[in-house]
């Protein structure tokens, strides 16, 4: 049998149920799994915004997660730069790369150095988006000074 070592990245900012079922779904897909968390440099340039929660801590979270074997900061952008240091046989990626012209260049890449392209099925959960637009919605009154008590409930 052979030892299926997994690599799953992502930004787990605002950690949630939705991080929580990805791991979990691809642990259990795998008898050792990396979680690479990307650092806010990368976070920045490909979500266009800042983390909330530095890496240091997002870091700290997913690697108290019982699925997670081993945690990688993840500091450059270029997946075969990635594998190169780790050597994992199996790479989860989010089912919205599935048939673009990425996520085609990803398989090929991988594929060419016998990494198994898995694609995570589609989330049906809480999204870091979704969580950053409802606080947005309860951060903004405080700061300009238009909430009353109980107005975001």
């Amino acid at each position: 049998m052979d030892l299926k070592v997994a690599y799953v990245p992502g930004a787990f900012d605002l950690f949630h149920v939705g991080h929580l079922n990805v791991l979990n779904y691809a642990k259990s897909r795998c008898h050792y799994l990396i979680a690479g968390v990307v650092s806010d440099e990368i976070l920045e340039q490909v979500k266009g915004r800042p983390s909330v929660v530095p890496l240091a801590e997002r870091m700290e979270i997913v690697r108290n997660v019982g699925y997670v074997d081993m945690v990688f900061a993840e500091t450059v952008r270029d997946e075969m730069q990635v594998w190169e240091e780790l050597r994992f046989n199996m790479f989860f990626k989010g089912d919205d790369w599935r048939g673009t012209p990425e996520g085609r260049r990803l398989e090929e890449s991988f594929t060419a150095v016998g990494v198994e392209v898995v694609y995570l099925p589609p989330a049906v959960h809480t999204s870091s988006t979704a969580l950053r637009t409802e606080l947005g919605l309860i951060v903004e009154p405080i700061k300009t000074g238009s909430w009353t008590q109980g107005s975001w409930l």
